[in-house]
C-alpha cells in the first residue's frame, strides 16, 4: 500500500514554481535623501557660475559664499526638481535633457534676459562674442543661444546630477524628497528667479514677444520631456539590476567603450563646446560637437554594459573641462591674480576630490549587493 505513496511529491515542488513577488528596496534614512538633495543643490550653482571663473567674484572667496543664499535656489532647486520629477516617474536621461534646456531658455531669456540683453555686460568682449552670429531680426545672437542654453544643460543642471548621484549610487534611481521637500524647492526658485528677475529688469527688460517666443520653445521642450516613452529595467553585466535603460535607447547589442575614453571623449567635445569661436563656423563646430556628443551618448547607453561609470565619466569631464579652463579665462572686472587662481586651484582640487570619491562609492556599491526588504521571504 506504500509503494502507491510516490506522487506526494507533486505538491513539494509547486512552491517552487510559484511566482516570486519582486524585492522591494528598503526605505531609506531621510538623512541619506536629504544629504544627497542638499549636495545637489550646491554642486549647481559652483558648476553653473564659480567653477570657469568667468566673473570678478572668483577672486573674492567670501562673496562666492554669500552668493550661493541666491544661486543656489536659482540653480540648485531646478537640478532638484529636474531630478526628482524623472525619478518619479520612471524617466531617465532624454527627459533630463529636455527639461534642463527648457530650463535653460528661461533662465537666459525671461528670468536674467541674457539672450535678449544687448548691455548686459558692461564688457567690448560682450559685443565680440555677440554680433558675428546677431539675428536682428530675432532680437539673438545664435552664438548666445547655443553657448547659454548648451551650458545650463551641462554645468548648471545634468553634469551635477550625476556627479551627485554617483556620489548616492544605491538611491541614485529612487526620488529623494516627499511633498514637504518638493514644495520648499518650488518656493525658494520662486523667490531666486524673482530677486535675479527684478534686478536684471531695472536696466532692460525684453518685448512681451520675445518673453512669449521663449515660452513656447520651453513648452515644447517640456511636453517633449514627457512624451518619450518611459526606460524600462535591465540587468548589468553581472547580472545585478541597475537603472532601467532610458528612454529613447536602441537596447542593441554591442560593446560600449571603457569608461575612461568614454570620459576623454566627452573632454574632446566639451572642450570644442566651449572654446568655439564667435562666428558662424564656431557655432557650426559647437553644434556638432553638441550632437556628436548626444548621439554617441544616446547609441552607448541603451547598450547592456553602459552602466554608473561610465554617467560619472562623461558627467565628471564636464567638471574637469570648465575647472580647466579657469586658469585661461580672463574674469570680468577687476581681480586680484593670486587670489584668482588660487580659488582656480581650490576648485579644481575639490572636483577631482569629489569625482575621486564618486568613483570609490560606484566600486564600492558594485561589490556590495543592496539591501532588499522581503529577500528573506523571497
Amino acid at each position: 500500500m506504500t509503494s502507491h505513496q510516490a506522487p506526494i511529491t507533486a505538491p513539494i515542488t509547486a512552491p517552487i514554481t510559484a511566482p516570486i513577488p519582486a524585492p522591494i528596496p528598503a526605505p531609506l534614512p531621510a538623512r541619506t535623501r536629504i544629504g544627497a538633495a542638499v549636495g545637489l543643490l550646491l554642486l549647481s550653482p559652483i558648476c553653473a557660475e564659480y567653477l570657469i571663473g568667468y566673473d570678478q567674484i572668483i577672486s573674492n572667496p567670501l562673496d562666492m559664499l554669500t552668493g550661493l543664499l541666491v544661486l543656489g535656489p536659482l540653480y540648485g532647486t531646478v537640478a532638484v526638481l529636474i531630478r526628482e520629477v524623472a525619478r518619479r516617474t520612471g524617466r531617465g536621461w532624454p527627459t533630463m535633457l529636455l527639461l534642463s534646456a527648457a530650463f535653460g531658455l528661461i533662465q537666459a531669456g525671461v528670468i536674467d534676459q541674457s539672450l535678449f540683453n544687448p548691455d548686459f555686460v558692461d564688457e567690448a568682449s560682450w559685443d565680440d562674442d555677440r554680433l558675428p552670429t546677431f539675428v536682428a531680426g530675432l532680437g539673438v545672437s545664435v552664438k548666445h543661444v547655443v553657448g547659454f542654453v548648451g551650458g545650463h544643460v551641462i554645468w548648471s543642471f545634468c553634469a551635477p546630477i550625476g556627479v551627485v548621484e554617483s556620489c548616492v549610487p544605491r538611491i541614485a534611481d529612487r526620488p529623494w524628497l516627499g511633498r514637504v521637500g518638493i514644495t520648499v524647492m518650488i518656493v525658494l526658485y520662486g523667490l531666486g528667479a524673482l530677486v535675479i528677475f527684478k534686478e536684471h529688469s531695472k536696466q532692460f527688460l525684453a518685448t512681451p514677444a520675445q518673453f512669449g517666443t521663449v515660452g513656447l520653445f520651453a513648452l515644447g521642450l517640456a511636453v517633449a520631456a514627457f512624451a518619450i516613452p518611459r526606460r524600462f529595467p535591465r540587468r548589468g553585466a553581472d547580472n545585478r539590476g541597475v537603472e532601467g535603460r532610458d528612454e529613447g535607447g536602441r537596447g542593441s547589442g554591442g560593446r560600449v567603450p571603457p569608461a575612461w575614453a568614454v570620459g576623454c571623449g566627452a573632454v574632446v567635445l566639451m572642450g570644442a563646446h566651449q572654446l568655439s569661436s564667435p562666428g558662424w563656423g564656431g557655432v557650426a563646430l559647437n553644434v556638432a560637437a553638441l550632437v556628436l556628443a548626444g548621439g554617441a551618448l544616446l547609441w552607448w547607453s541603451g547598450r547592456p554594459d553602459w552602466g554608473p561609470a561610465h554617467v560619472l565619466a562623461v558627467c565628471g569631464a564636464a567638471l574637469v573641462v570648465n575647472a580647466a579652463l579657469s586658469f585661461v579665462v580672463e574674469p570680468l572686472g577687476d581681480t586680484s591674480p593670486v587670489v584668482k587662481y588660487g580659488a582656480n586651484a581650490v576648485l579644481m582640487i575639490v572636483v577631482l576630490l569629489l569625482l575621486g570619491w564618486a568613483r570609490r562609492r560606484l566600486r564600492f556599491t558594485a561589490a556590495v549587493p543592496r539591501p532588499l526588504e522581503g529577500a528573506r521571504s523571497a
